[in-house]
């Protein structure tokens, strides 16, 4: 690839990890204040309330992944005039989407929450009020995706550091006066937080239409450009349906067969996944403009590097977070909350294994929805992750135990990584036998060498005395099998050209001051 593309890669990396470092670290501790604050039960039903207007937004994901496409691809191109067009149609379908969301939400949506969710008679009000403060959320959460896909086609990841940076604050400006309000806290959760989105989505719209012209917004059905964002919406329709069904609609399953106590421990199993997520969403997200724009100039060389690079290293990044989460899981849980949910300890163990597996999936689907052809892949995919909520079903019926669930969820992660494998050979040059010898043999030697030690350590060690030391000699061995197994030997001289790079400029600044000490002495 270009030096210019690694350098742009690189820095957006940064920027976006010093957003997530202080977004995980808000999310962590406000988690923790929220449940403490609401209780186990609010927060319960403030997780499954919220999840039936999140079943209607999967239409919303599903434009958000055509419209950074189609935005990306036309400025790979360099055409100007139809990104303009792009941006414009795009947001009059939103629009649309947005009343579309806003009908079904207070029709079928509303109907299902008064008649169907498990909620003790003393709290519907209170749910009520989460139920239309989600609706508003989302719809103008929906008006905000062309802007933020505008962002991400040009690459400009600092603005969402700074953004997010905010965000940050004003969470912590929630959770205070969550604590010091004198109202219903259920309800005064649900207001501050549709507030918090009002105003970030206002900032994004403002700094697009000062820096991107294709931004200023003008009413445009032009048929040659809506018509194949939405055909390719509607197929990744399926995609988002099915993903949807895989989250809220176990969410609700849970709901009907346990209530809302395990809605709860859920919730801090989406927690605790959503933020460790962000690390390998930054790396991926930093990546992604540029594996559509490679595919957009027919570069197949280094399209095919840049997504073999982006599988490994994202499995690496978050195999060295999780792993020393998941075998101290039970005690990082009673650290971090006040009470933790029974399954919380277990539901988080196997959600952050499928998110292991997703991880090495990500590259994959941005190839796929780069090439454009997803017809096929939806359905295929669709089906596979359609049946967690199938088989969800049919064991909680049979009387199994909630973890169910999450362990049938890491089943159907292995089959959409399979799945996606097959569709970007089928439509690149890229090849599953290369990505078994580039990725995965590289990636199982490395799990399998790291784990030996830590694992062991954890049967004689209790508290922080075990999570000091299974962390520290898992940290040793993983760094060690990641540079000697997972680093090609060009990506090695890479890391020793960096190391090289870092410890001149320290030994020429320590040499710059010594200088001006021993001058002004």
């Amino acid at each position: 690839m270009p030096s210019d593309s690694n350098k742009r890669i690189a820095k957006n990396t940064l920027m976006l990890y010093i957003r997530m470092l202080l977004t995980m670290g808000v999310g962590l501790y406000t988690s923790r204040v929220i449940l403490a604050t609401l209780g186990v039960e609010d927060y319960g039903i403030y997780n499954v309330v919220g999840g039936v207007i999140a079943m209607f937004s999967f239409i919303n994901s599903s434009m958000s992944g055509a419209t950074s496409r189609f935005l990306t691809f036309e400025l790979g191109r360099n055409d100007y005039e139809k990104l303009k067009k792009t941006f414009s149609a795009a947001l009059t379908v939103h629009f649309i989407i947005a009343g579309i969301i806003l009908v079904f939400g207070e029709t079928i949506g509303l109907w299902f929450l008064e008649n169907k969710l498990v909620i003790d008679t003393e709290r519907m009000n209170a749910a009520r009020w989460i139920y239309q403060m989600s609706i508003l959320s989302a719809m103008v959460g929906i008006t905000q995706v062309p802007y933020n896909a505008t962002i991400i086609s040009h690459e400009k990841m600092n603005v969402y550091a700074y953004v997010e940076i905010l965000n940050s604050f004003l969470k912590l400006g929630i959770v205070y006066l969550l604590v010091i309000g004198n109202f219903d806290k259920l309800i005064l959760y649900a207001i501050l937080t549709l507030c918090v989105t009002i105003i970030i989505t206002t900032i994004y719209k403002i700094y697009c239409a000062k820096n991107f012209s294709e931004s200023h917004y003008r009413f445009m059905w032009n048929k040659a450009i809506i018509y194949p964002m939405l055909n390719f919406s509607s197929w990744s329709l399926f995609g988002s349906f099915a993903v949807m069904s895989a989250t809220q609609g176990v969410n609700i399953l849970l709901n009907l067969f346990y209530g809302v106590i395990v809605n709860a421990a859920m919730g801090i199993a989406t927690q605790v996944s959503n933020t460790i997520n962000q690390f390998v969403s930054n790396f991926q997200t930093a990546f992604r403009p540029q594996i559509i724009k490679l595919y957009a100039t027919g570069d197949n060389q280094n399209l095919e590097q840049l997504v073999f690079r982006t599988s490994k290293m994202s499995f690496f990044i978050l195999f060295i977070l999780v792993f020393p989460i998941i075998i101290n899981m039970d005690f990082i849980l009673k650290i971090w909350l006040k009470t933790v949910p029974e399954y919380s300890a277990s539901f988080c163990i196997f959600i952050l294994i499928s998110s292991l597996l997703e991880a090495l999936s990500g590259p994959l689907w941005m190839t796929v929805q780069a090439v454009g052809k997803i017809k096929k892949y939806q359905l295929f995919i669709s089906v596979a992750i359609g049946l967690n909520i199938i088989f969800s079903y049919f064991f909680l019926k049979l009387g199994f135990s909630p973890n169910i669930v999450v362990q049938i969820n890491v089943l159907v992660a292995i089959l959409g990584l399979i799945i996606r494998l097959w569709f970007v050979q089928s439509y690149t040059n890229i090849q599953i036998v290369q990505f078994i010898k580039n990725v995965l043999f590289r990636i199982i030697p490395i799990v399998t060498i790291s784990i030996i030690i830590p694992t062991f350590l954890r049967r004689f060690y209790v508290g922080w005395e075990r999570l000091f030391l299974t962390s520290l000699s898992f940290f040793l061995l993983g760094f060690l099998s990641v540079y000697y197994f997972g680093f090609t030997k060009y990506e090695q001289k890479i890391v020793f050209k960096m190391i090289g790079n870092k410890v001149g400029k320290l030994k020429k600044s320590y040499n710059k001051s010594h200088f001006y000490n021993n001058f002004f002495d």
